[in-house]
């Protein structure tokens, strides 16, 4: 009798231990994910792509953002189980946009050659286009291209695991204050309005490179250095009810609240670029930079004031500092040295299984500044 009751209750015990253990797993897999890191190469002593990826992985780097479809990247990355953005540089677009036989042959070489061996998991057609200003000239092939290069991996049946959209920056914003009232601006509307059209009917998100450094630099005077670094003690501006402490929950709210007044349809924000430099200009510092990027990483898992308790998927800008880019800031973005060396001690938001249970404890904060 003894023994039986012995042999149930160690049975009941593995039973809970297993299920405890199933439980820690999920955790593990839902709640892991890494920061993405923008991989950029103008630079002329960074080192071979093959080297690259082996740093992303030694750093638990789970998401790239490749600028264009460099083959080397491309054949180191297979296997690697990093998940892609892929894009297409603005000097393709009009080539993709006018003839789709251009867009099956750019799809054919750059992704279906190396899918499923490379996990892409965007294209992104395009980075920064606008059409007031330098590049307005590209306006017209930007959704063009979308559409081919979409219909292409549609032909494929890919159209639900790899998303194609386009990737715009803050520019395009008319009212970004208060947060609630954030709406484009109107001479980019007909342009933007189309595009958005077509990310709700694609199911695609739209990304954004999102800086919270330029509008600091550009309005030090109204905008306080600890409310750009999420190091503010205190919410700096209420709207609507909702509190703000830092100015890139200003920034991000804005950009929805534009997408949500244009009364298309609802459409995800993933965050392709953001970042702090290091040197080369005001207020770029080696702490500075640390200070936001280790931030950015935390807070991000906790969303914004509007859409809270959903993270948002996030790019930093960029892997190396870059010596061959102008002017002399851009230099300075990187989160590691050419030498492979770590610029900064923040790890880049992938957890052990210990860290994640410990979160879901309570005894973790998701957001620093909460």
């Amino acid at each position: 009798m003894a023994s039986h009751f012995t042999s149930n209750c160690f049975l009941m015990a593995a039973r809970v231990m297993l299920l405890l253990g199933l439980i820690v797993v999920n955790l593990d897999m839902t709640g892991a994910q890494s920061v993405g890191v923008c991989y950029g190469m103008l630079g002329n002593n960074l080192p071979p792509a093959s080297e690259v990826i082996g740093l992303y992985k030694a750093n638990n780097i789970n998401r790239m953002r490749l600028y264009d479809p460099n083959q080397a990247a491309l054949q180191a990355l297979r296997g690697s189980n990093i998940e892609v953005m892929l894009g297409v540089p603005n000097s393709d677009l009009q080539s993709l946009a006018t003839n789709p036989d251009n867009a099956r042959s750019w799809v054919q070489r750059n992704v279906l050659n190396f899918w499923p061996s490379v996990k892409f998991k965007y294209i992104a057609v395009g980075n920064e286009v606008n059409p007031v200003g330098g590049s307005s000239w590209l306006a017209q092939y930007v959704l063009p291209a979308i559409q081919n290069v979409y219909q292409a991996i549609r032909a494929q049946g890919l159209h639900d695991r790899i998303k194609v959209s386009t990737a715009i920056d803050t520019t395009l914003i008319g009212v970004s204050y208060p947060p609630s009232q954030g709406s484009f601006r109107n001479d980019v509307r007909q342009y933007l309005d189309p595009i958005i059209g077509y990310l709700v009917y694609a199911n695609a998100p739209i990304f954004a490179n999102v800086y919270p450094y330029f509008s600091y630099k550009g309005n030090p005077r109204d905008i306080s250095l600890p409310y750009a670094l999420f190091t503010s003690p205190s919410v700096q501006v209420w709207d609507n009810g909702r509190g703000y402490q830092n100015l890139f929950d200003a920034m991000m709210d804005s950009l929805y609240a534009a997408l949500d007044a244009t009364r298309i349809g609802n459409v995800e924000v993933v965050l392709s670029e953001s970042g702090w430099p290091s040197d080369g200009d005001f207020g770029a510092t080696y702490d500075n930079a640390r200070t936001y990027l280790s931030n950015l990483i935390r807070h991000v898992k906790g969303g914004t004031p509007r859409r809270s308790g959903r993270a948002i998927e996030t790019y930093l800008f960029a892997i190396f500092d870059e010596n061959q880019k102008n002017p002399e800031l851009e230099k300075h973005f990187g989160v590691f040295y050419p030498n492979k060396q770590k610029k900064y001690d923040f790890n880049f938001g992938g957890k052990r299984e210990w860290d994640i249970t410990a979160e879901y404890n309570g005894t973790l904060s998701l957001n620093s500044d909460m």
